[in-house]
């Protein structure tokens, strides 16, 4: 197995690629959370005149380089700014460094910590001495390898140790070289080390190649080979946009593995699942991780970070509309700002938490 790395352009919103033509929003939860003409939820100080309890406390959100992740920290912003806080741009860093500057001070908080993928990066920045982690931000998020289901059921393939036969790995080269060209991680992702380290578990150094780019533009030349009824072999995730359009059990299949086999803090954790299927990867959480002298300081924010619940749904929804060309900063704001008026009750109620950890201090 070799690794290739594309260079490739960036498609986070800050930044964005060339937008395409703005569509109409179809389905019940797109119309629901991302509803026209929505105004985000402007901070108001707690009943009493008390002051809110961030004011004066300036807060540095961090994410990766992953642009369908400012959704998710947006909204965790949109609160902070109802507290009070002075939330200061979001700052681009890949997971592990942003790990350790946040344990150091530098940053406050990331908002797409997956747990337990991210648990090597979390441990090494510092643990819990360090770092504050309570509450699932998102549940149930979910990662593996695919296939189209056409070569699937052509070849009868269920299970990526089948890539050590040459001849079905040479059904998926790109390049030439008779190796399968699998489209991964970026370099830096807590999931290119466990695709790394399995490529050895399952013997598929010699027929596999681990594509690395920018995910994004890796997998948008993914799709368009499906579209040409080429064959197709890549890695993903769940919430992210790609299912939407290569969907699971029409367009593509899941492969499984012959064994669980993951690296580090993850080694020794059984991936089968209760119907007998293995995949490879056991669901994640998304979390919120905070400097941990930053939320002893500040229960308001530590009770927030706590209490945030955001359904995969929604975060599919969001993604998808970016997908379909709402992918600048400003759509994204005002995504978030109309989930938040979708949810009025359910924000106000996170609000109304972290006011009361904050008398309480």
């Amino acid at each position: 197995m070799t690794t290739r790395t594309v260079t490739t352009t960036s498609t986070h919103p800050t930044r964005p690629a060339r937008r395409t033509a703005r569509i109409l929003l179809a389905g019940a939860v797109l119309a629901l959370s991302f509803g026209l003409g929505a105004t985000a939820a402007r901070a108001q100080a707690p009943a009493g005149g008390e002051a809110l309890p961030g004011k004066g406390i300036s807060v540095q959100p961090l994410q990766s380089s992953l642009a369908e992740e400012t959704f998710q920290t947006v909204l965790v912003n949109r609160a902070l700014e109802r507290l009070g806080y002075d939330v200061q741009p979001i700052k681009e860093i890949e997971y592990a460094t942003a790990h350790v500057a946040i344990a150091n001070g530098d940053a406050t908080f990331m908002a797409d910590h997956w747990d337990p993928l991210h648990a090597e990066f979390y441990k090494n920045a510092g643990g819990d001495a360090k770092l504050f982690r309570k509450g699932i931000y998102s549940s149930n998020a979910v990662q593996g390898y695919l296939i189209d289901r056409k070569t699937a059921e052509a070849y009868h393939i269920t299970r990526i140790d089948q890539l050590k036969d040459p001849k079905i790995a040479a059904l998926f080269d790109t390049n030439g070289d008779g190796r399968a060209d699998m489209t991964g991680c970026n370099p830096g992702w807590g999931c290119e080390g466990v695709i790394e380290h399995q490529l050895t578990a399952y013997g598929l150094r010699n027929t596999v190649t681990h594509v690395q780019g920018s995910y994004a533009a890796l997998m948008a030349d993914t799709i368009a080979r499906f579209k040409q009824g080429q064959p197709i072999l890549y890695y993903t995730w769940t919430p992210y946009w790609v299912s939407s359009v290569l969907r699971p059990g029409k367009d593509v299949v899941w492969l499984q593995v012959p064994f669980s086999a993951l690296p580090g803090q993850q080694a020794g954790t059984d991936t089968q699942l209760p119907n007998g299927k293995n995949y490879g990867f056991i669901p994640n959480h998304q979390r919120i991780v905070a400097n941990k002298r930053f939320t002893d300081a500040n229960p308001a924010a530590a009770r927030l970070f706590e209490v945030m619940q955001l359904p995969v749904a929604d975060i599919n929804a969001q993604n998808l509309a970016m997908r379909e060309g709402q992918n600048s900063m400003a759509d994204v704001r005002r995504h978030a700002d109309d989930w938040i008026r979708a949810h009025q009750s359910t924000f106000d109620d996170w609000i109304a938490q972290a006011l009361a950890a904050a008398r309480q201090k």
